[in-house]
């Protein structure tokens, strides 16, 4: 299956970079997003290289990332040259129309910065928008419809971070992802799987029909090869025009147009305003470790500070990784920093969110105080903490290093798999359902099963909450560990999980990719477990502890790392989700 797979890319890879030996074939796992069988026994060996690191979810874009490094350009080059490729190879994730999340290493300078690229809520967006006249959420207008997009910030991103940080030009980084659009990919077993799990999304929208399906509306199987002109062409536009091509321009035109004929709410004073944020990132220190995050509205950041806040207080590395006892008290953490999430994040230019108060020592100890030595709490009986006065599964992230040690983190998505699954007429790009990010109603969960609270109800022009985290570790002083991962509500604790096995548990970045997660978010009260990644005697220890477990369906995240040590990277592409590929040189 990897050997079919890898050959079936023979000749789309060849218009990027020849394959070096030290490449691995794609770990490749069931199809779908069903959770692998992983033998978490054997051992995952990651991929070496003394230059640079593309770690990405799909191998193509793996390898136009790593293309470009071998050219002379940088990191940030680089990530923009991946973030176009995915749009043209992982259709369900990677896009020109959803949003983000990039964490930027500048080794020159030493500085670390984050670029806030989420959607925006369109200026006629309103906190009753979603609702029907009986006051519940109309879900379909929040996930389906063309009042599901917001803003989209992908491209103005893109533009910003090669403009501050990079050394080549547009055109040259969105090359290869123009020549993969206009003379096509091959589609392989994963391609062909996520179209099959959309078909009935995408054949109600005819552009998406055309772009995704054969002219008979049949689909696509592996080993064809799928061609998207209409993409290429928009592409062009943007290294022509620059984000203005896509915010003020033809594009723009075309997709206003295509909202306004049928129910949405995107106008061109919408597009013609949104700008990208700089934003500082979260700064951590954790077992003589640096942690830096991304800060709000992603809430992945402040909550992986405030857990690991709480933990800090307790050995884990003594009670043995995934022990019943290190599980309890994770979880438990867990439990009360979703519950916080619900109430006090937000977009921090509409709120004021009390990070110092959650992330501070005096809330780690009241959560430490707060879990019993040897049994569950119930979600019911666990709220938010008081302040003083005063966020799909189908998320995509990679991660970059170059041989200057400049590095990247980027998390991006078009929300749910292909996004609200519309196709802009003439464009070949899918537009976001993003508003669904939003509380629609405060108090009742969206599509993750995450309940939001008043800080991130719906206004004009303003963020949604998201769980996208970007993370690094950095060790005396310089960067240590990158890492990020898909999977709306799972992404937090799977980050969480990849940090902890590097500075709880001594693992090198291949073991703590493969090693067993679980998930808990407060609501519903429930832990998910990956399968056979636990021991039956842990496992009946938890429910004895009065722990509703669940085998979860779907596997815990998606994370693409690098780690550098002795002057080596180290690439760690995860197993759990087919395509995935850690490329050096």
């Amino acid at each position: 299956m990897k050997m079919r797979h890898f050959l079936l890319q023979a000749a789309t890879l060849a218009l990027v970079a020849a394959q070096p030996a030290n490449a691995a074939a794609p770990a490749v796992a069931p199809s779908g997003n069903s959770a692998p069988l992983l033998d978490y026994a054997a051992i995952h060996h990651p991929v070496v290289a003394r230059h640079g690191m593309v770690v990405s979810q799909e191998a193509i874009a793996s390898e136009v990332g790593r293309g470009i490094l071998e050219r002379g350009g940088n990191a940030v080059d680089a990530a923009v040259a991946v973030g176009f490729a995915l749009a043209v190879t992982l259709p369900k994730a990677g896009n020109l129309a959803g949003g983000g999340f990039m964490m930027i290493y500048d080794a020159k300078s030493g500085k670390t910065i984050t670029i806030d690229y989420k959607e925006l809520a369109p200026y006629a967006a309103s906190r009753t928008m979603f609702l029907t006249p009986d006051g519940k959420v109309d879900l379909a207008a929040a996930r389906e419809k063309r009042s599901a997009s917001g803003v989209p910030g992908t491209v103005a991103a893109f533009e910003l971070a090669l403009k501050t940080y990079g050394t080549m030009t547009m055109g040259q980084v969105a090359a290869p992802a123009i020549e993969l659009a206009r003379k096509g990919i091959v589609v392989t077993p994963d391609y062909a799987d996520s179209i099959h799990f959309a078909h009935d999304k995408l054949a109600r929208n005819p552009a998406a029909a055309k772009a995704f399906f054969k002219p008979d509306g049949s689909e696509y199987q592996p080993g064809e090869v799928i061609r998207q002109p209409d993409l290429a062409w928009s592409i062009e536009q943007i290294v022509k025009g620059g984000a203005r091509a896509f915010y003020t321009g033809e594009i723009a035109r075309r997709m206003v147009a295509d909202q306004q004929a049928q129910g949405g709410y995107l106008t061109m004073r919408d597009m013609a305003d949104y700008k990208a944020v700089i934003r500082e990132p979260l700064r951590a220190t954790y077992r003589g470790y640096e942690l830096v995050l991304m800060p709000p509205p992603s809430s992945g950041g402040v909550h992986i500070i405030q857990m690991l806040k709480a933990l800090e207080g307790f050995d884990l590395k003594g009670m043995g990784h995934n022990s019943a006892a290190a599980m309890h008290l994770t979880i438990e953490a867990m439990r009360q920093a979703y519950a916080d999430r619900s109430k006090y994040l937000g977009d921090p230019d509409f709120s004021k969110i009390p990070i110092d108060w959650l992330d501070g020592e005096a809330y780690a100890r009241q959560t430490r105080a707060a879990i019993s030595g040897d049994k569950a709490r119930l979600s019911r009986d666990v709220a938010p903490g008081l302040a003083p006065m005063a966020e799909s599964p189908n998320t995509t992230h990679y991660s970059i290093w170059d041989a200057q040690g400049n590095v990247v983190s980027n998390t991006y998505s078009l929300n749910y798999s292909f996004g609200n699954g519309v196709v802009v007429p003439g464009t070949g790009i899918l537009m976001n359902n993003g508003m669904d990010d939003f509380s629609a109603r405060p108090g009742v969960p969206n599509g993750y099963g995450l309940v939001g609270g008043e800080r991130n109800a719906i206004e004009p022009h303003k963020r949604s909450l998201s769980s996208m985290t970007p993370a690094m570790i950095f060790k005396d002083g310089k960067p240590y560990v990158v890492t990020g991962s898909p999977g709306g509500s799972r992404i937090i604790t799977a980050v969480m999980q990849v940090l902890m096995n590097v500075m709880d548990y001594d693992m090198n970045i291949a073991d703590a990719t493969d090693a067993a997660r679980f998930h808990e978010q407060w609501l519903p009260d429930e832990v998910y477990l990956e399968p056979n990644g636990f021991s039956p005697d842990t496992i009946a220890i938890l429910k004895r502890m009065g722990y509703r477990l669940e085998e979860s369906s779907m596997t815990i995240g998606s994370t693409q790392s690098i780690m550098k040590s002795g002057g080596v990277l180290y690439g760690a592409a995860d197993p759990r989700r087919p395509g995935a590929l850690a490329a050096g040189y």
